[in-house]
């Protein structure tokens, strides 16, 4: 009979032990959380936003580079482009990584 008690005083002192593990790994948890939605989750929808828009380049759109370049797309490859950039049409081939904004508005129907 007194083992019982025991047994029954230890399983809940047990019990209290993961409840106070779970509440004490709640507020990690929720930071991660909300880290998710306030910085990750928009990042990822940008940089979609951005592969979408090399991928749809075409030749004549006015772009920037990363480097702060600005020319007109005159030809496309796989992964470089040939811009034409300043009033001698001096002609630059960059990387697809490197475009950082398309100047030129598509309609996309």
């Amino acid at each position: 009979m007194i083992s019982a008690a025991l047994m029954t005083a230890a399983a809940s002192t047990e019990q209290a032990g993961v409840l106070s593990l779970v509440v004490s790994m709640l507020p990690l948890v929720l930071v991660i959380v909300v880290m998710y939605f306030i910085l990750i989750r928009p990042q990822k929808k940008k940089e979609k936003e951005v592969a979408k828009m090399r991928n749809n380049l075409q030749v004549g759109d006015e772009i920037v580079t990363a480097g702060g370049i600005v020319g007109r797309v005159v030809s496309l490859r796989e992964d470089t482009l040939l811009i034409e950039t300043g009033s001698n049409n001096t002609k630059i081939r960059i990387k697809r990584w490197a475009i950082q904004s398309c100047e030129t508005i598509h309609d996309d129907v």
